[in-house]
């Protein structure tokens, strides 16, 4: 394929932001918002180009790049992107430009702020676009860095602690995922994905069982997924974030966890994949009940969406170890839907946190008389992740419980199905609840004259409804890329 900087673009594009913000002297908080704005905007038309761009027909591995890189180890800088990244790196550039808009108002350490926001995304991207596995890990690992310092200056409550743990429990990951990448050079000789992937390689020296460096680079995914019982830095992770913070997080950070499962995992180990696939099911039943579970039981609304998270991630864990078409495409939809819906989540939380200064389930009602309109999105969001007809949330999981209850690559996955769907039972409980307890009720006067949304935050709202309904619609308008990226790993599984 015809070689382009497209994806190195995309990518670096932030990168040169967050340099020209921390080196240059002098620079105001007005042109370093706007700098940020203006930046993360290009890398998201190029994105959105890129998407257009992609050949339907052709499918694979397009836009790609590679360039010797370490020669010693046969290290590439190897960029592409097929059906499976393509629409992730579209959600990340688009929450990139969109959290930039939500810290408009921080006005505490602007310019390191506003650095570390842009090379968070950065990171992200890469991830996505990496088909060496020592780049991927390079990106998987520089994103710590940004997400560490957003936590443990500009967030609330326990945020030191919070952020710590979030350090800790990523390089707990990294660990294993080190080894298994290393287990993988020394095994096949190879850093590159595809090549490792498509078993064009032979066997240098088999160093482990293939299940053991499975199971290293699993527990590596689970943990940023995240999975039980590896999901507890998660919850005060959300917590304590700042709201972009939050919103990166949930939206496109713990993405990387699902990814990764398909993209390594699933595509290079498809009949360890198989054998294990009854067990991982199992942690993703778990993961969707004890989630929702654990979220009926919060009082605090972030704690409460960062809960909701760790069970709509089961659902992605689900579809990804069911093993066929229809649930891998379910769980890549899944991902993408859960990206904007609780992405839109935080955000109006953390809206309406700093306009009525209180987070407190017990101690709010009648908001939606004060604040209409962020009360109807934050509304259109939470029906959206109980699986509301119409929105990207009933078409994620309906494709992915179609997929998982018709597959046959694992023995009684229609149970594990059955069992999943109770978690659509519990979010609509606790969903309801929290929009209830929030904007109805009884109107409580302390909040009489309370902001609603100025007009640059009805822009990011309503960017982010438009696209949770259009994909709610049309689906097709996604799945057809995803499929495209499923197809040939789902010929690997032979499901």
């Amino acid at each position: 394929m015809e070689f382009n900087y497209f994806l190195t673009i995309i990518i670096f594009l932030p990168v040169a932001g967050a340099a020209l913000i921390a080196s240059i002297p002098g620079l105001s908080a007005r042109v370093i918002r706007w700098s940020s704005a203006v930046l993360t905007f290009a890398s998201l038309m190029l994105s959105i180009c890129v998407f257009c761009g992609y050949d339907r027909v052709l499918g694979g591995i397009q836009f790609e790049e590679k360039a010797s890189w370490i020669q010693a180890i046969s290290a590439n800088y190897h960029l592409g992107v097929d059906g499976l990244s393509l629409p992730l790196v579209l959600l990340t550039a688009f929450l990139g430009f969109i959290v930039v808009l939500i810290s408009w108002k921080v006005n505490v350490r602007v310019r390191e702020y506003f650095a570390w926001l842009l090379l968070l995304e950065a990171s992200i991207l890469g991830v996505f676009c990496s088909l060496d596995l020592l780049l991927f890990f390079i990106f998987w690992e520089i994103e710590v860095i940004p997400m560490y310092f957003l936590i443990s200056i500009w967030g609330t409550g326990r945020k030191d602690y919070s952020s710590i743990k979030y350090v800790l429990y990523t390089l707990f990951g990294s660990a294993f995922m080190l080894a298994g990448i290393l287990s993988l050079y020394f095994t096949t000789g190879s850093l590159s994905m595809v090549d490792i992937s498509e078993g064009g390689l032979g066997m240098v020296q088999s160093i482990m069982p293939a299940a053991s460096i499975f199971w290293l680079l699993i527990i590596a995914f689970a943990v940023k997924l995240p999975v039980f019982p590896l999901h507890t830095w998660l919850p005060d992770a959300h917590t304590d974030a700042p709201t972009a913070g939050s919103v990166m997080l949930a939206g496109a950070l713990i993405k990387m966890g699902g990814y990764g499962m398909i993209r390594v995992c699933v595509s290079i180990f498809p009949d360890v994949a198989r054998s294990f696939a009854p067990m991982l099911m199992t942690l993703a039943v778990i993961s969707i009940l004890y989630g929702a579970a654990l979220t009926l039981r919060q009082t605090d609304l972030k704690r409460m969406i960062a809960y909701s998270s760790v069970s709509h991630m089961g659902y992605v864990l689900l579809g990804i170890f069911a093993l066929n078409e229809i649930s891998l495409t379910g769980a890549g939809l899944q991902m993408l839907s859960h990206g904007l819906l609780t992405g839109l989540l935080f955000a109006m939380a953390g809206l309406m946190i700093h306009n009525v200064e209180e987070r407190d389930l017990r101690k709010l009602g009648g908001l939606a008389r004060q604040m209409p309109v962020i009360a109807i999105v934050f509304s259109i969001a939470g029906l959206g992740s109980l699986g509301l007809p119409l929105t990207s949330g009933f078409a994620a999981e309906f494709i992915t419980f179609i997929g998982s209850f018709s597959s046959t690559a694992v023995g009684g996955a229609e149970v594990f199905t059955i069992l999943a769907v109770l978690g659509v039972v519990l979010a609509a409980g606790y969903i309801l609840w929290m929009i209830q307890r929030t904007f109805y009720g009884p109107v409580l006067e302390q909040y009489n004259g309370v902001k609603d949304a100025d007009n640059l935050e009805k822009v990011y709202m309503f960017a982010f409804v438009i696209l949770i309904m259009i994909i709610g619609i049309y689906p097709a308008i996604v799945t057809d890329i995803i499929r495209l990226g499923i197809s040939p790993i789902v010929g690997l599984i032979g499901g």
